[in-house]
């Protein structure tokens, strides 16, 4: 006979994770991640704190559990149009870095590394390498097409379609409205 948490491990209540997800979303954007404690995720969820700790045993995973799973939320699927795709994804993305605190959400991510090393390593695993994983798929699958060169420089444009929007929020607050088609466009262009 396993022991009482082996048998809550494989008996979830898929409703009590989803609440748990929610709510830790609602406290980081409302405390922040220093601040976000498991007791006020519990209350927030409905649930007790052995309930939140039981599916994420440290802060670090509970934050990344949640902002992945609202990532994955209403992710685009592919169509095979190679334009189409990455403008599906960056709009996704978009959504994401703007929803409120977002943007704030992670430079706290960032500000925690030396602090937390578990927390950034966790989001570059749940979130960062996802989302660029996808935007390489559609760009190999665009080369296998014949759509793009073959010597197509993968990485460079995968770090050109992200990167650029870090780069206008720094300046500007937000990507200008046009970001997503201006920059697919432009690096297809290159890479044609």
């Amino acid at each position: 006979m396993g022991s009482y948490y082996t048998y809550m491990a494989r008996n979830r209540d898929p409703g009590i994770d989803e609440r748990v997800l929610a709510a830790a979303l609602t406290v980081m954007a409302r405390d922040g991640y220093a601040r976000m404690s498991f007791d006020a995720v519990a209350g927030e969820a409905g649930v007790t704190r052995p309930t939140v700790y039981l599916r994420h045993p440290t802060k670090a995973q509970l934050a990344t559990a949640a902002v992945a799973a609202y990532r994955e939320h209403g992710e685009p699927r592919d169509s095979g149009d190679t334009r189409a795709d990455l403008l599906a994804r960056l709009r996704h993305f978009r959504r994401g870095v703007e929803r409120p605190n977002g943007m704030a959400m992670l430079g706290t991510v960032l500000a925690e590394e030396p602090h937390t090393p578990e927390l950034v390593a966790l989001w570059r695993e749940r979130l960062v390498k996802p989302r660029r994983d996808e935007l390489r798929a559609i760009l190999r699958r665009a080369i296998e097409r014949g759509e793009l060169r073959p010597d197509s420089d993968v990485e460079a444009a995968v770090a050109m379609l992200v990167g650029s929007y870090f780069a206008r929020y720094v300046e500007h607050g937000r990507a200008p409205r046009g970001w997503p088609e201006a920059e697919v466009d432009m690096v297809l262009a290159a890479l044609r």
